[in-house]
């Protein structure tokens, strides 16, 4: 298993308290996920920057400093408990491709027995980019595989098309994966390409936090099609306050480049028509 933490904003922001000082901080979920941490943000330019470290990000100094001087309207982090690959550079997430961050918590069953399965689900234009043992990176370029067929170009990509590509990808994995009467592959994944960011649950704990017109949104979360200041996901709430929200089971939320709020089921975008 492990942690994932999710940052949109209409303008850029710190997110140290987040990532070190709260709570239930992503540095303090870190000496249960001890195997590594990874941040994507986003700065002036649409492709990503991305820091890894291979240690526990709640000794690692770098994880920290890192932290501490960001400001992004577009944050993407990790902390690792490793399942499938080694401690390695090659297996850290976030994983990068163009504009696009993608983490996972979660683990395919029986992934290796799966493998070559999985991997003719990607196309063959992605396949070269695959560096590591993880079944997280399959799960990303298949995703993009996916994506890739419903929109050509990245910065046309829009919320419904990023969801839809999100729900086939976990139909198409489950439909390899999952056997009757077995333990079903979770797949909690987070993807941004700093202008759309969207994250999907299945078999593990999702949660959000929104701000509109500058205050938290209280006892229940955001109607679709709300526009937002700001949205976190994360899988665990960060404080003890009532803001936080969980998100359901096997369902796909978004917030597109205007900062608009949506909800779906996975089973009403899996066909491509939601």
């Amino acid at each position: 298993m492990c942690r994932l933490f999710g940052f949109r904003s209409n303008l850029p922001a710190r997110v140290h308290r987040s990532l070190i000082s709260e709570k239930n901080s992503l540095r303090k979920q870190s000496i249960e996920h001890p195997d590594g941490w990874g941040i994507a943000y986003y700065d002036r330019d649409a492709i990503p920057e991305v820091a890894h470290g291979l240690g526990p990000a709640h000794s690692d100094p770098e994880f920290e400093r890192v932290s501490n001087l960001l400001s992004s309207h577009a944050v993407l982090a990790h902390v690792r408990l490793a399942s499938v690959g080694a401690i390695h550079r090659c297996n850290a997430h976030p994983f990068l491709h163009g504009p696009w961050a993608f983490a996972h918590n979660g683990t395919l069953t029986d992934f290796h027995r799966h493998q070559a399965e999985l991997e003719a689900e990607i196309d063959s234009s992605f396949r070269p980019a695959i560096q590591g043992e993880t079944d997280s990176e399959r799960c990303f370029y298949v995703f993009m595989t996916r994506l890739r067929a419903l929109v050509r170009t990245d910065n046309l990509v829009e919320a419904r098309a990023l969801a839809t590509a999100l729900a086939q990808t976990m139909v198409v994995i489950s439909r390899i994966t999952d056997q009757p009467g077995g333990k079903p592959s979770s797949m909690n994944f987070m993807v941004t390409n700093g202008r759309l960011l969207g994250a999907t649950r299945r078999q593990r704990t999702l949660f959000l936090s929104e701000e509109s017109h500058g205050e938290p949104s209280g006892h229940a979360p955001s109607e679709d099609g709300t526009e937002l200041d700001q949205l976190v996901i994360a899988s665990e709430e960060l404080s003890g306050e009532d803001h936080w929200h969980e998100i359901p089971e096997e369902s796909v939320v978004a917030v597109d480049g205007e900062m608009i709020f949506k909800l779906w089921p996975v089973s009403a975008l899996a066909d491509g028509s939601g």
